[in-house]
C-alpha cells in the first residue's frame, strides 16, 4: 500500500471495532492519521485498541454530528474512512431517534463539511449487508432488493444514499461498502447486541453456554477483520470504485450452530445450548445471508484470505490475552 505514504487520513469511529484494526494498518502503510471518535457508551470505543500506535496517530474527541469539529477535520485529508455510526441494532428499535441522528445527520454533516472545506477527499464509507433485508436470492448480489428491517438498516442504507448523492451532484468522490458479519480481535465483548459471533467467542472463553437462537441453521457470511481491512486499503489505490456500492464478504455461508461448534472445539472451552429468539432479535432477524462478491474481485482482485478456523484462532487468542481490556 506504498500509495498512502505520507497521506492525510480520516478515521470516524477509529476507536471501534473496524476503525482501529484499520488505523493500524494505516499507520504501518505511511499514512498520518487522524481519529475521530464519541466514545459512547455500549458502541465499542475502547483507548486500548489503539495502545500499540497511541503515539503515531491523532486522536479528537468529538463527533461527526458537530459541524465546527468536523469542518476543521476534513481540511486537507486526502481520504476519509467514514466508520462513525450507531452500530447496536438493538439499541436502534429502542431509541431510533439517536439512530438517526448519528448514522444519518452526523454523515451529512461530514459530506457538508466536505463540500464546503475539501471536496477533493475521497470518501470510503462502511456500511451493512442488513441494507439487503431478507433475501429474495442467494447469494445476494449489490442488484438485490434493499428492504431493511431494522432502523439501523434504514439509516446506514440512507447514510449510503447520501454519499453517492454528493458524489453524483459534488464530486466529492465516494465509495460504499455492504459489509457482512465482520469478527476479530478488538471488539466489544461486554454484550451481544451486535457482532454475536465475538459474543460467542466470549462465552467458549469463560467456559459458559454459548446460546444459538432456534435451531441454529440460519446462514451467516462471517468475514475476518484483516480481510475487511485489507480490502478497505486496496481501494485507495483504485479510482473504479468511486460512486458505486460494493458488497465485502466470503461469499461461503455457515450455520451459527456450526460457528458455535467450531468456536467451543478451538477454544476447548465452552458448550452449546439451543435457545429462543428474543422478541427484540426475532423483530429484526432477516434470515439467511451470504454475499456475492464478484463486483469486488473483478474491481480490485481482492479476495479474503483467512479461514474461518484462523480467524477463531487468532480471536481467541487475542482476548485470552487482552481480556481485562474488553470485558
Amino acid at each position: 500500500m506504498g500509495g498512502l505514504k505520507g497521506k492525510e487520513v480520516l478515521v470516524t469511529g477509529g476507536l471501534g471495532f473496524i476503525g482501529s484494526n484499520l488505523s493500524i494498518e494505516l499507520v504501518k502503510a505511511g499514512a498520518k492519521v487522524t481519529i475521530v471518535d464519541n466514545m459512547l457508551p455500549r458502541q465499542g470505543g475502547n483507548l486500548f485498541n489503539i495502545k500499540d500506535i497511541e503515539d503515531q496517530v491523532k486522536v479528537n474527541f468529538s463527533d461527526v454530528r458537530n459541524q465546527l469539529s468536523m469542518n476543521h477535520l476534513v481540511k486537507g485529508k486526502d481520504f476519509i474512512f467514514h466508520l462513525a455510526g450507531q452500530v447496536n441494532h438493538v439499541d436502534s428499535m429502542r431509541n431510533p431517534i439517536q439512530d438517526l441522528d448519528i448514522n444519518c445527520r452526523g454523515t451529512l454533516v461530514l459530506l457538508e463539511a466536505l463540500r464546503q472545506y475539501n471536496r477533493s477527499a475521497k470518501v470510503i464509507f462502511a456500511g451493512t449487508r442488513g441494507e439487503y433485508g431478507a433475501t429474495v436470492k442467494l447469494p445476494v448480489d449489490e442488484d438485490h432488493p434493499t428492504n431493511p428491517k431494522g432502523i439501523y438498516a434504514v439509516t446506514n442504507l440512507t447514510a449510503e444514499k447520501m454519499v453517492l448523492v454528493y458524489d453524483d451532484i459534488y464530486g466529492i468522490k465516494g465509495a460504499c461498502l455492504r459489509i457482512t458479519n465482520t469478527y476479530g480481535p478488538r471488539h466489544q465483548m461486554a454484550h451481544d447486541e451486535y457482532g454475536v459471533f465475538n459474543w460467542f467467542i466470549r462465552k467458549a472463553i469463560d467456559d459458559d453456554v454459548i446460546p444459538v437462537f432456534g435451531d441454529g441453521r440460519i446462514l451467516r457470511d462471517f468475514l475476518y477483520v484483516d480481510d475487511l481491512v485489507e480490502c478497505m486499503l486496496m481501494m485507495t489505490e483504485n479510482e473504479d470504485v468511486y460512486g458505486k456500492v460494493f458488497n465485502v464478504g466470503t461469499g461461503r455461508p455457515v450455520s451459527f450452530i456450526e460457528i458455535a461448534r467450531k468456536i467451543v472445539e478451538i477454544a476447548g472451552t465452552g458448550r452449546v445450548e439451543f435457545t429462543e429468539f428474543t422478541r427484540e432479535r426475532k423483530e429484526v432477524e432477516p434470515g439467511d445471508y451470504y454475499a456475492d462478491i464478484t463486483r469486488i474481485r473483478n474491481t480490485l482482485g481482492w479476495e479474503p484470505k483467512t479461514s474461518l478456523e484462523e480467524g477463531i484462532r487468532k480471536t481467541v487468542d487475542y482476548y485470552r490475552r487482552y481480556k481485562k481490556e474488553y470485558w
